[in-house]
């Protein structure tokens, strides 16, 4: 394994170190019940005053959670490229590599959505249709910042004319930002919801880059 290479999959497991740390910390230090019907959240004495601080704006959950359909349609369309190589080439096996490695990719960040939709570690700091949800981490921020940075990679190497990839990573890139922003500061979620999701993204989306570049010249 190259020198890079090595040092891609050390950042991934610093990554997912400081998600387990972090996810550790929410759990079990300073949880006070200072969310709806008294539901208990962890490092309240951060997350009671920033909440305070935003206020909760449904308009901008409402446009947030419309557009985290954006990552979805993404990610369907990269799993139709990869089922049109196959057509084209009379077997599933001879669509390219990374595509393959990306299909395992959105396994896995669909793993741990439903880990913590089943091992609830906290709840949002606002009723959603009266109904109390999870909370952490905030599975909008976890798919955004999995699916958009990952289908840049490989944009970047799909797309020839220099323009137009500079316009779409573009795009891309405010999407992203525009996404985690907007999520932060609508209210739905505890800041170490948020914290918590790019945590995790940054650990499995290091762990995709670590695994696509394996075998590359230089690499």
């Amino acid at each position: 394994m190259r020198e890079k290479t090595r040092k891609n999959f050390c950042a991934a497991g610093c990554w997912m170190l400081a998600f387990i740390a972090w996810t550790a910390l929410v759990r079990y230090v300073d949880v006070q019940a200072i969310g709806p019907n008294g539901s208990a959240v962890g490092l309240a004495s951060v997350n009671g005053p920033f909440h305070r601080l935003t206020g909760v704006h449904m308009q901008l959950y409402t446009v947030t959670d419309w557009l985290g359909l954006v990552p979805l349609l993404v990610a369907l369309g990269f799993a139709l490229l990869g089922l049109m190589q196959a057509i084209k080439r009379r077997s599933l096996l001879r669509a390219d590599p990374d595509l393959w490695m990306l299909g395992g990719f959105y396994i896995a960040v669909l793993a741990a959505y439903v880990l913590f939709e089943k091992n609830v570690i906290n709840y949002r700091p606002v009723l959603i249709d009266g109904v109390l949800e999870a909370s952490y981490p905030s599975s909008t921020t976890l798919l955004t910042l999995c699916v958009m940075p990952t289908a840049m990679m490989q944009l970047h190497q799909r797309i020839k004319n220099r323009t137009v990839r500079l316009a779409v990573l573009s795009a891309a890139l405010a999407f992203t930002v525009f996404m985690v922003m907007g999520r932060t500061i609508s209210g739905v979620h505890w800041l170490t919801d948020i914290i918590g999701g790019v945590l995790l993204s940054g650990g499995l989306t290091t762990m995709y880059y670590s695994a696509q570049n394996i075998g590359k010249p230089g690499r």
